[in-house]
C-alpha cells in the first residue's frame, strides 16, 4: 500500500536502455532477472494465503510463489527481447514500440493459462482520475500504453541527446522527435478528455446500498462450532444497517457457513431473514450443482433473495481460482490434488447471471473475478447497471493483495461507466462510482456498516459495446512491426 504510482512513470527507462546493444538471448534474461522481483514483491500474498490457508507446506508454497514470479516475468523478458529487436538501427520511435509491446503482452498474460492479469502498469495510476477517464474507451489497456509510451519517449530523448542518434542528420531524427511532440498531444488530450469526464452528471437511479464486513477469522470460517457466532454477527450487523433504509444488503463471499440446502434449519433462517429486513439481501453461499456425469458437487455462489425470502437469483462463479477452488489438469497429475488437501474443488458456473431487482440490475462477481475486464463487460452488456463483488480476502491475511484488487475495481467501474460495491469479509470493503471515486472504503480486519447512496450506470460506455479494440490494434501494430523488422533483415 506505498502508492509510489509516479515511478512507474520511468521504472521501464533503465531497462530500456540496458538492453540497448545487447543479443537476444542477453535482453531476454535482462528482462526476466530484472521484472522478477518486481512480480515477487507485489504477488508474495500467494505463499501467504497458500501456507497458513491452505495448509501447503512451506517449502513448496514458497516454490510456487517463484514459479509463479517465473511465469509473469517470461512476458516482460519477450518484451526486453523484441524490443532490442525492433531498436536495432530503427528510425521508429521507443514511446510506440514499447507501448504496443507491453500492452499486447499484457493483453496476452489476461488470458493465457487461464489468465491472471495482477500487476498490470495501468493499475498503478488508479488514483490518477483525470488520467484514468480514458479507459471507458481502452480500457485499463489504454493506461498502460500511456505509462509505457511515457518510458519510451524518454528513452528517445536520450538516445537524441546521448546515444546513437547523436549527431545524426535530420532525416534520421525526425521520427522520433515528431513521436515526442505527437505523444505531448495524446497526454494533453487525455487528460482534457479526462476533466471533461469527471465534471458529466451521471444519468442513472440513486439507490441506497449498505454492505457488510463482518471480519470472520478464515481458521473459524467452516468450524461447525462457530456456525451460530458467524450467523449472528452478519445478522446483528446487518440490523444496524436498517437505520439507513438500503435498498438492498449485501454480505461477502462465503458468509453463510455452511453448504445451502444440507441443513434444513439453517437454510430457513437465512432465507427468512429478509422479511425482518424488509429489504433485498444478497450473500455469498456454497451451493450443491451437479458435476460431469451427475456427480454431486458444490459451486461458490451468489444468492439474491427478496424482503418476502424468495430466492430470486442465484450466480455460480465462473472464473475459478487455480489451486484455490480447482486443480487445473487434475486427471493428468493426480498427485497434486494430495498437496493441496485444504483446497475446495468447485463447480464451474456457465452463465453471466443478472440479477433484476425493482430498483437495478446487479452484475455478481465473485473473488478475483473482478480482475478480468472481459469477464465484468459482459455482465455490463447483458444489463447490469450495479456491478457487486464479494469477496473473502481473509485468505491474503495483511499483505498488500486487498488493496491491489481494490484498486483494480477502481477501473472495471470506469470501463464501464458502472458503479461498484464491494463487500469483503475481512476489508477492504466499499463503494467507487462511474468516475471511479472511492466514495467510501473499510480499513482491513474489523466490522464494518457502510452504507452508501450510490447512482447506478447509464449508457453502455465505448469499452462496454465493443471491448478491447485498442489492446488488438497493439497487437496488430505489433505485428507489423515484427514483420517489417524481420523482412528488413532479410534484405541486409
Amino acid at each position: 500500500n506505498f502508492d509510489f504510482f509516479f515511478f512507474l512513470w520511468i521504472a521501464l527507462v533503465p531497462l530500456v536502455i540496458t538492453v540497448r546493444g545487447k543479443n537476444s538471448r542477453e535482453s531476454f534474461y535482462l528482462g526476466l532477472l530484472t521484472v522478477f522481483a518486481y512480480f515477487a514483491g507485489t504477488v508474495y500474498w500467494v505463499y501467504h494465503s497458500m501456507y497458513y490457508y491452505g495448509q501447503v507446506p512451506l517449502v513448496f508454497s514458497i516454490l510456487l510463489l517463484i514459479v509463479l514470479s517465473l511465469i509473469l516475468s517470461l512476458y516482460i523478458g519477450i518484451f526486453a527481447m523484441l524490443f532490442n529487436f525492433l531498436s536495432r538501427q530503427s528510425a521508429v520511435p521507443a514511446l510506440l514500440t514499447a507501448p504496443v509491446l507491453w500492452v499486447t503482452l499484457e493483453y496476452v498474460r489476461t488470458y493465457a493459462l487461464t489468465g491472471f492479469p495482477w500487476s498490470l502498469l495501468g493499475y498503478s495510476q488508479y488514483k490518477f482520475l483525470t488520467l484514468i477517464q480514458v479507459s471507458d474507451i481502452t480500457g485499463v489497456y489504454g493506461v498502460s500504453f500511456l505509462v509505457a509510451a511515457f518510458n519510451g519517449a524518454i528513452y528517445d530523448i536520450v538516445s537524441l541527446r546521448y546515444g546513437k542518434d547523436e549527431g545524426a542528420p535530420r532525416s534520421a531524427r525526425w521520427p522520433k522527435t515528431l513521436g515526442i511532440a505527437s505523444f505531448i498531444i495524446i497526454i494533453i488530450a487525455s487528460l482534457f478528455y479526462g476533466a471533461g469526464k469527471l465534471k458529466e452528471l451521471d444519468k442513472g437511479k440513486k439507490i441506497r446500498v449498505s454492505v457488510i464486513q463482518g471480519n470472520i477469522k478464515q481458521d473459524v470460517k467452516w468450524d461447525a462450532r462457530f456456525q451460530r457466532e458467524v450467523i449472528e454477527t452478519y445478522k446483528r450487523l446487518s440490523i444496524k444497517a436498517l437505520s439507513l433504509h438500503p435498498d438492498i444488503i449485501i454480505w461477502p463471499e462465503s458468509a453463510v457457513p455452511f453448504v445451502l440446502g444440507y441443513d434444513d434449519i439453517l437454510t430457513e433462517e437465512i432465507y427468512a431473514f429478509p422479511k425482518q429486513l424488509n429489504t433485498h439481501l444478497l450473500f455469498g453461499g456454497v451451493v450443491e450443482r451437479q458435476k460431469a456425469q451427475d456427480k454431486p458437487g458444490l459451486s461458490n455462489s451468489a444468492v439474491l433473495l427478496s424482503p418476502e425470502g424468495k430466492v430470486l437469483s442465484v450466480y455460480d462463479k465462473i472464473h475459478l481460482v487455480p489451486f484455490g477452488e480447482y486443480v487445473p489438469l487434475k486427471e493428468f497429475f493426480p498427485f497434486v490434488d494430495k498437496l493441496v488437501t485444504a483446497i475446495g474443488d468447485f463447480v464451474q458456473g456457465e452463465e453471466h447471471t443478472v440479477m433484476g431487482t425493482p430498483f437495478a440490475k446487479i452484475g455478481n462477481l465473485i473473488c478475483y473475478e473482478i480482475i478480468f475486464p472481459g469477464l465484468v463487460r459482459q455482465f455490463v452488456n447483458e444489463g447490469s447497471d450495479l456491478l457487486v463483488t464479494i469477496t473473502n480476502d481473509a485468505w491474503f491475511g495483511r499483505t498488500a493483495a486487498p488493496y491491489q484488487q481494490f484498486s483494480m475495481a477502481v477501473f472495471r467501474a470506469v470501463e464501464n461507466r458502472v458503479p461498484v460495491a464491494r463487500a469483503a469479509n475481512t476489508g477492504i470493503s466499499g463503494f467507487i462510482d462511474t468516475k471511479g471515486r472511492v466514495i467510501n472504503k473499510s480499513d482491513l480486519f474489523v466490522e464494518a456498516v457502510l452504507t452508501e447512496e450510490i447512482t447506478t450506470g447509464g449508457d453502455k460506455s465505448f469499452y462496454t459495446k465493443y471491448g478491447d479494440v485498442f489492446a488488438w490494434l497493439c497487437i496488430a501494430v505489433s505485428v507489423l512491426l515484427i514483420m517489417g523488422r524481420i523482412i528488413l533483415e532479410k534484405r541486409k
